[in-house]
């Protein structure tokens, strides 16, 4: 099905990246061919030498009705926080490895922007969770998480207490190296790598992952998405607390994090030819020691 066109884009990179200059030009040359109007941040138009297209990156999604980003699922997650609140759509280009937010292969890149320009693309609209910290019984920092939001050790090696609430009502005390609270976009990230269950990407709910528990019987919960979480620390020291492995604070004994779902959900496109499933055979490489092809009607 055939929607709105795209007219002004905005794009930022990691163009230390190898390669990254050819791409960009690629992709500009695509986007001034559709007549479209561009807008590059700092880092990519000074690698590119098209200071004339330069805008501030943290204007850019004022000014435009679509985002591109050419890098790894980090650089996606920094643009994110960079969009905030604003309904601009996100495509990701990937340039990393696993990529499950950064989905389109640079090989695909043109074919998959052809379709998108021509309207034919899926809009996802991804769940994202609001993150305060409280100390001293006053607010120390508010965050946004697409991906998680984790409480876990520093540099020394010592398990500590947390005491969780789920809607005011007593959870647990987990007694672990840490906890992993994820959306379901974020179930393919740190809390996969504490043994949590993947979800569907589209879903409403969160994901409580204990890292290493004491207690061998605490595995990893499934929320409901409206769910108001609440953790205290019991006990611990050289604490941190760590949004989408990018932004964060130190916590101490007493200390409060609460955690919610945020009104304003990440809104991504993809091609629509693509869908989750498919994307994560390939990352997680799926059924290759069988041997077989990955079309079920050939099993």
């Amino acid at each position: 099905m055939s929607q709105a066109p795209f007219r002004t884009v905005g794009i930022y990179t990691k163009p230390r990246r190898d390669g990254s200059p050819e791409l960009i030009y690629r992709l500009l040359e695509f986007l001034t061919d559709r007549g479209i109007r561009i807008c590059l941040d700092e880092q990519t138009a000074t690698s590119v030498h098209r200071e004339d297209l330069l805008v501030p990156g943290d204007q850019i999604p004022a000014q435009v009705n679509l985002v591109i980003v050419l890098g790894g699922d980090g650089t996606m997650l920094s643009v994110v926080r960079k969009v905030g609140t604003r309904d601009v759509p996100i495509l990701g280009i990937n340039f990393g490895s696993l990529g499950f937010l950064t989905e389109v292969p640079q090989e695909g890149m043109l074919h998959a922007l052809n379709e998108i320009f021509d309207g034919k693309y899926r809009l996802e609209s991804r769940m994202k969770l609001e993150v305060e910290v409280l100390q001293d019984g006053g607010s120390a920092g508010n965050f946004r998480a697409l991906n998680d939001a984790v409480i876990n050790k520093g540099a020394l090696a010592r398990i500590f207490d947390m005491e969780v609430f789920v809607d005011q009502q007593f959870l647990t005390v987990y007694k672990a190296d840490g906890l992993i609270v994820s959306t379901p976009t974020g179930s393919t990230a740190y809390s996969l790598s504490a043994g949590g269950p993947i979800m569907a990407p589209t879903q409403r709910g969160v994901i409580l992952s204990p890292i290493c528990p004491h207690t061998l019987t605490h595995r990893p919960l499934v929320l409901d998405g409206v769910n108001n979480i609440t953790i205290r620390l019991v006990s611990g020291e050289a604490i941190m607390l760590t949004v989408d492995g990018q932004t964060g604070i130190p916590l101490h004994k007493d200390d409060v994090v609460r955690v919610f779902r945020s009104k304003h959900d990440t809104h991504l496109v993809f091609p629509h030819d693509q869908n989750f499933f498919d994307v994560l055979r390939q990352k997680l490489k799926w059924g290759e020691r069988a041997g077989f092809d990955q079309n079920p009607s050939e099993v």
